[in-house]
């Protein structure tokens, strides 16, 4: 697998749909990250929102006791420009209901672990030489 180098000017696509929104029985948000992933952009994130309302005008809240509540869903993707243009067909096929923004952006740093995890340090267990 390649590293994709990004930095400068970029394009953020935030897609906003339904956490219960779906795609051949899989949730829509998955989808979207997957294809993301196979179509090569530098990375996807999905961010569950606590509350919100859309087109509907109905308020939907983390905050009421109902299992049944659809909260929102944000799924933002950072890449060249390019790269996200290209991409936006398939979120023409997937996305039937939300709401699609494009922002400029400037990518300051991007960076992964080595190892493909996360590393964490916790103060006071540092290894010792």
């Amino acid at each position: 697998m390649t590293t994709t180098r990004l930095t400068g000017h970029a394009l953020r696509v935030t897609i906003f749909i339904g956490e219960h929104d779906t795609y051949r029985h899989k949730p829509l948000y998955s989808e979207i990250v997957h294809r993301a992933h196979a179509a090569g952009l530098a990375g996807a994130s999905v961010f569950r929102g606590i509350e919100g309302f859309g087109a509907s005008s109905l308020i939907h809240t983390a905050r009421l006791l109902s299992l049944n509540e659809e909260l929102p869903v944000a799924i933002v993707i950072v890449d060249t420009p390019e790269r996200v243009r290209a991409f936006l067909p398939q979120l023409d096929e997937l996305v039937e209901s939300g709401l699609v923004t494009l922002d400029d952006c400037e990518v300051i740093r991007y960076a992964g672990s080595h190892s493909g995890h996360h590393s964490r340090r916790h103060p006071g267990k540092e290894k010792k030489a």
